[in-house]
């Protein structure tokens, strides 16, 4: 979508010679590598431009340093190996006191 609006926005003259192309740089920019070889010209393409760069870091960058921090914060909690007397799924927090997976009791 993005790179059709850039498309029908710029043209032809600002180097938006087709939709596949408008859609290239919609691509590039979203993925915030931004090779630089195709940029709006005009004061509509570039608000427009800032949207997607701000779309790509919503969508790829934040999240992905979120996850990172708590796949890497859970992968410290420590374990212990209590089995739950109903379902037998192990791996509970030290401090648990019900089952993680089906909420009964843990007798520890």
């Amino acid at each position: 979508i993005m790179g059709s609006a850039m498309y029908l926005i710029e043209g032809e003259e600002n180097g938006y010679t087709s939709i596949p192309r408008g859609m290239y740089w919609a691509i590039v920019t979203l993925t915030t590598v931004g090779y630089g070889d195709i940029t709006p010209q005009t004061t509509v393409g570039q608000a427009l431009a800032a949207c997607v760069m701000i779309m790509g870091y919503a969508i790829i960058a934040v999240p992905t340093g979120i996850i990172s921090v708590e796949i890497a914060h859970a992968s410290k909690l420590p374990a212990n190996t209590f089995s739950c007397p109903h379902c037998s799924t192990e791996g509970h927090n030290t401090e648990a006191i019900y089952c993680w997976h089906c909420g009964e009791k843990i007798d520890a």
